[in-house]
């Protein structure tokens, strides 16, 4: 299967290595809006201009999009999807409806398929919410993230006018998660759940006071909960916050039997040492089956929940029933 990456961050370097351990892929290029001279692969595949996409549209199986889902997916995705099978993680959850809508429209007027907000949260914590909810019906879901770097919210910070850097880590509440785990089945808000801190590092002459403002009354990133920001300078960032480390839980606590006599409690977790690379992971896996479902005639939007477990796979059938049945 031929694979390009459009943008080259931390996410798009991800899909790279990725490619690099599946044996039934290849990377055909890198699309940038950058200079494509001063862009280098670790792979050595060529890098072109963002805008030399279409020329090489025969040569292509499916795009994987590695922008941020602040301002660069709402566009790039339907933009996209008209001419290539696409795979996104466009993570921000209350917009997701709108987003497929569109990508849905642009799909289907040009007969190709796209998968969007694929990740691990969106993408695999919502498989596991589906599982755990269709398992234990008579339940409650919990999600909690990190703590950990978010891609999406320290990407929405940066685009704020006087920001030159910024990191945000979600930070759960032990307390809520110790609730949570006991099965007593707290309702919880978002500010109850989680922290959110933020470091930043702004221009010299940049207005801090509205920077911070305007961090944390951003709606659907840090308005519903209680923010910390931190301004630092570009050498501390480097030194204390390179990483990208990232995690979370998905739990699931319900009833069953005629009394509701027996309590479970279904438990998903993730610990990351790198949010972008494991994220890459999964958009390849889901690459492969939009390549798979493609090649079946499916057109549209689809989502993780529209895709079968064999698709991710590149074992057989006949493996798979020996293997991990």
């Amino acid at each position: 299967m031929k694979l390009a990456i459009y943008g080259y961050g931390n996410l798009g370097r991800g899909v790279e290595a990725a490619i690099l351990k599946s044996p039934d892929m290849e990377l055909v290029g890198v699309f940038t809006r950058r200079d494509p001279n001063t862009v280098r692969t670790h792979t050595g595949v060529k890098v072109f201009a963002a805008d030399e996409i279409l020329a090489h549209k025969s040569e292509i199986d499916a795009v994987v999009l590695c922008g941020g889902s602040a301002t660069d997916l709402p566009v790039l995705t339907p933009r996209l999807a008209k001419d290539f099978n696409v795979i996104d993680s466009f993570d921000t959850h209350a917009n997701i409806p709108a987003h497929f809508d569109a990508v849905d429209a642009a799909a289907k007027a040009g007969g190709k398929l796209s998968l969007i907000s694929c990740g691990w949260d969106p993408g695999m914590f919502s498989l596991n919410r589906l599982y755990a909810g269709a398992i234990l019906p008579d339940g409650k879901d919990y999600t909690f993230w990190g703590r950990g770097v978010s891609q999406g919210h320290s990407d929405a910070i940066r685009r704020i006018p006087g920001v030159l850097d910024a990191r945000q880590y979600t930070v759960p509440i032990p307390e809520a998660l110790d609730a949570v785990r006991s099965g007593k089945q707290p309702e919880l808000s978002a500010r109850q759940k989680h922290l959110r801190e933020c470091y930043v590092v702004a221009a010299p002459d940049a207005d801090k006071a509205a920077i911070e403002t305007a961090i944390k009354t951003m709606p659907n990133y840090f308005a519903d909960y209680d923010t910390t920001v931190t301004f630092i300078s570009a050498e501390e960032m480097r030194e204390k916050h390179g990483a990208l480390p990232h995690g979370g839980f998905v739990i699931r606590t319900g009833k069953t039997g005629f009394s509701d006599e027996h309590t479970h409690r279904i438990e998903y977790a993730l610990q990351l040492d790198s949010n972008p690379e494991f994220t890459a992971g999964v958009l390849v896996a889901f690459a492969r089956a939009v390549g798979r479902m493609a090649a079946r005639g499916r057109t549209g939007c689809i989502t993780v929940f529209d895709v079968a477990p064999a698709d991710l796979s590149p074992l057989s059938g006949e493996e798979l029933r020996r293997m991990l049945l």
